[in-house]
């Protein structure tokens, strides 16, 4: 695992942008980690999280989403902060139900995550640790 300490990179994606380019942003900032060959498994993660949560600052909140990836040494912190106050909730969804996992798949994958609120919105942090980094699901 690459020892790159305390990096971060920030990308704000316009309400029309597709989800696409914020997943690739993020994959190619994981591979500046190493984590796409040294732990695929929890970038894959994180690349879904990242579709989570941009999907769920378009759609639900109606906003601009501006992701930032924070390496601290430790834990990759994957933040998405939009403009609505309203906080989002895990929920449960019907079994043939489109959408409405989003928060449920993020809990499974992220080693925790929060939501913070802001002045002018929120924003969602999810924290991923690489294999033997620390505490796991």
């Amino acid at each position: 695992m690459a020892r790159i300490h305390g990096v971060g990179w920030a990308r704000r994606l316009p309400l029309g942008t597709e989800v696409r380019a914020g997943r690739e942003w993020a994959r190619t900032h994981l591979e500046t980690l190493g984590w796409n060959r040294d732990a695929p498994a929890v970038a894959d993660a994180v690349v879904l999280a990242v579709s989570e949560l941009i999907t769920n600052a378009h759609v639900h909140a109606g906003s601009d989403a501006e992701l930032v990836l924070t390496w601290d040494g430790r834990c990759l912190h994957l933040s998405v902060h939009d403009h609505s106050p309203r906080l989002p909730r895990p929920r449960s969804a019907a079994p043939d139900a489109v959408g409405g996992r989003g928060l449920t798949l993020v809990d499974a994958l992220a080693d925790h995550w929060h939501t913070r609120r802001q002045r002018n919105g929120k924003t969602v942090t999810a924290c991923f640790h690489p294999p033997g980094a620390g505490p796991s699901h």
